[in-house]
């Protein structure tokens, strides 16, 4: 499976943005697909999970703030960012896979990162 992510940017504190990721090729072994993401000097964390029937797992720190949703038919996951903080600036990573590595760290497939900056 091969992922493409779009939408990353440079926003103020408080603005938001979208980021999709498109899936391609062997689409079948997809199960879930997420996101996660990585600031400097910090470990590569998990924002956000959806599976295909819909089951939702959010990083607490962007609950309430953080919306993911798929596309099944177009095989596309969406996180809209809301109240972007300066702490959530990181790059930022589609996966996908079976659920239970999805949610933890080993999906099937990475996206390639995507740059989000929330200056304060």
């Amino acid at each position: 499976v091969q992922l493409q992510a779009s939408g990353g940017g440079l926003v103020q504190a408080g603005d938001s943005l979208r980021l999709s990721c498109a899936a391609s090729g062997s689409i079948g072994s997809v199960n879930a697909m997420g996101w996660y993401r990585q600031a400097p000097g910090k470990q590569r964390e998990l924002v956000a999970a959806i599976s295909s029937g819909g089951g939702i797992n959010y990083a607490d720190s962007v609950k309430g703030r953080f919306t993911i949703s798929r596309d099944n038919a177009k095989n596309t996951v969406y996180l809209q960012m809301n109240n972007l903080k300066p702490e959530d600036t990181a790059v930022y990573y589609c996966a996908a896979g079976p659920w239970i590595k999805v949610v933890t760290s080993t999906p099937n497939s990475w996206g390639q990162g995507t740059q989000v900056t929330v200056s304060s």
